[in-house]
């Protein structure tokens, strides 16, 4: 598989993906991702260079976002000071569930994020999907803190503050890697 830089018409296949993760969501009984997100707001993190695809062939695999940009309210100013790349919307298409690309795409994240002079790769996830939660702790996660004051980058109350980091390391993902070089945090030694 081969993972590349999201183009600005892969907005529809993710928002299509965001909503399939939705309703297999909904079937398990978690409310996450229950409020679309802002196609525009998906485009102008497409134009930063932050979204990622996995492609098998003509199809599309998973996504993640990997940004130098931490939300805003999570995070303390101390951890801020550190070296970091934050992951978010790491969505699997689910005929490809099982298979450990979420996983493997983590890995990719650490791997890249390292390369950037990051110390540490960092998430939040669902507050409320513990499974969820359980999943990035397997995945070699540490948990830092829940925070649940604030508003969600779509609207409303903050529903996405379990946060979690691993250290950023060099990995073997698996993938066909052919996104460009990441630029060096501002700030990494």
């Amino acid at each position: 598989m081969i993972i590349t830089p999201a183009e600005p018409h892969d907005v529809a296949k993710l928002l299509a993906f965001r909503e399939e993760a939705a309703s297999w969501l909904r079937d398990l009984g978690s409310d996450q991702w229950s409020r679309p997100y802002p196609a525009d707001k998906l485009l102008a993190t497409i134009e930063a260079g932050t979204v990622f695809m996995l492609r098998d062939g003509h199809a599309t695999a998973g996504t993640i976002t990997l940004t130098p940009d931490a939300e805003a309210g999570l995070w303390t100013d101390e951890e801020l000071a550190e070296p970091a790349m934050f992951i978010n919307k790491l969505t699997v298409a689910r005929e490809y569930a099982g298979r450990n690309l979420g996983g493997q795409l983590l890995d990719w994240a650490g791997d890249r994020a390292y390369r950037a002079g990051a110390r540490w790769v960092r998430l939040d996830a669902w507050t409320t999907n513990e499974a969820l939660q359980r999943y990035y702790l397997d995945q070699g996660f540490l948990y830092v803190r829940t925070i649940l004051e604030g508003n969600a980058v779509n609207g409303g109350p903050r529903v996405s503050g379990w946060l979690a980091q691993r250290a950023a390391r060099a990995a073997d993902h698996g993938f066909t890697d052919r996104t460009p070089s990441p630029a060096r945090l501002p700030y990494a030694a």
